[in-house]
């Protein structure tokens, strides 16, 4: 059920530790369980289950509990052992997992939401669970009367969500592509701010508390860092995936940021560094560069008689300019770009080779990764997909040792 890799690469890359299969449909979710050689599955097939790794090797399921609807995602608390599943029928239900990872039981049924629950946090500060849905709304309700609080709705699918359990704002992607910040309270709420930068739907939030950066992916192909804490709107643009971001995690303590996207690219990102934001894209009807017309000029393409021109933007100055003013290519990860971006010749001139050594890593998962979890305290990555297996890595090459105490998976 479960194959052991004994390999050992000499180079800084992910080691893949072991597989686990046995899952009959997409793997949603899947969390490493802290001080502990095991892992928590939910799937499309209905599951949840708890993988304990055996005298083997081997990992094979402790629990295994059938549910009435596809499990779409989850949230476990390690401390009370309490997890919360999110269903395809717009359920979340709670369950008590027993100390030994044998049993667990039922406590608790939230009828949170109409439609597919696509994320959730729980948080024991407050006795909340906190979801989002596609049903268009993100619901906040007690785990101690098992009541509903409160409920937000969107224009779009809610897709995602972080909590910051302190202050009790919420942040919520959605399918539109926007970023919306929530205060929550005690049966009202009120509408913070929203943050729009990407071009495609999001795909997944992380949230660290203590720099207070909100980090988001989508499907784009792009990651954005949003500097909540600094109050001046700053945000960096990191570019090196080739498909949608579907999950990332900031390591803190290491100042590194490791996104996984759909065709199983993984990256490490080095935020301990100076970066650069990238420029607003400028609007003109002509060349900044050459002042030919773009295609749309029509008055000056009559004035010159000449043909109108296709607009682009160089990466760098963010000017917008023509094909032949913009013929060159380069990487510049000050700004976040790690692969060739079009340039101006004017920009293409200045950048050195030193400002193109690059600033992260990119690794190859072989599977398409829906979600992943880590525990830095361990070096530890877990990723799962749409292929039904579940991987276990070793990062500790990618992203050291002696990373996080006092980490908690969500």
């Amino acid at each position: 059920m479960a194959a052991e890799i004994h390999s050992r690469p000499q180079t800084a890359r992910p080691v893949l530790l072991n597989k686990i299969e046995g899952h009959s449909d997409a793997v949603n979710a899947a969390v490493l369980i802290p001080k502990e050689d095991g892992v928590i599955t939910v799937s499309e097939d209905r599951t949840i289950r708890v993988w304990l790794k055996r005298d083997s090797g081997q990992y094979w399921p402790s629990i295994y509990h059938t549910v009435s609807s596809p499990c779409s995602c989850m949230s476990y608390h390690h401390d009370s052992r309490r997890i919360f599943i999110g269903q395809d029928n717009g359920a979340v239900v709670e369950f008590l997992i027993s100390e030994d990872f044998n049993k667990m039981n039922h406590v608790k049924t939230y009828p949170a939401h109409q439609n597919r629950v696509s994320d959730m946090v729980f948080s024991l500060e407050s006795e909340w669970v906190v979801s989002t849905g596609h049903d268009k709304s993100v619901s906040w309700m007690c785990t101690q009367s098992g009541s509903m609080l409160g409920r937000h709705y969107f224009t779009a699918w809610a897709s995602c969500l972080q909590y910051d359990h302190e202050t009790q704002h919420a942040f919520v992607g959605d399918y539109s592509g926007q970023i919306t910040l929530l205060k929550l309270e005690k049966q009202t709420y009120s509408t913070i701010t929203t943050l729009k930068g990407h071009e495609g739907s999001i795909g997944t939030l992380w949230w660290d508390p203590v720099q207070r950066l909100l980090f988001s992916g989508a499907s784009d192909h792009s990651v954005i860092m949003w500097d909540i804490g600094g109050r001046k709107g700053r945000t960096l643009l990191l570019q090196g995936h080739h498909e949608r971001v579907q999950s990332i995690r900031y390591l803190q303590l290491t100042r590194q940021l490791v996104s996984c996207s759909a065709d199983g690219g993984i990256a490490v990102w080095n935020m301990d560094t100076q970066r650069e934001e990238a420029p607003q894209w400028l609007d003109s009807d002509s060349c900044q560069k050459c002042e030919q017309p773009f295609f749309w000029n029509i008055k000056q393409m009559w004035d010159t008689k000449t043909l109108g021109l296709r607009q682009h933007h160089c990466r760098k100055c963010g000017k917008a300019v023509c094909g032949k003013c913009s013929s060159k290519r380069s990487t510049f990860p000050i700004m976040g770009f790690e692969f060739p971006v079009r340039v101006c010749d004017a920009c293409f001139d200045t950048i050195k080779e030193e400002d193109r050594t690059p600033l992260a890593t990119f690794h190859e998962g072989k599977h398409n990764i829906a979600h992943m979890d880590m525990d830095p305290s361990r070096g530890l990555m877990v990723t799962c997909g749409s292929d039904r297996i579940v991987k276990i890595w070793d990062m500790t090459q990618v992203v050291g040792c002696s990373l996080a105490t006092g980490f908690s998976p969500r």
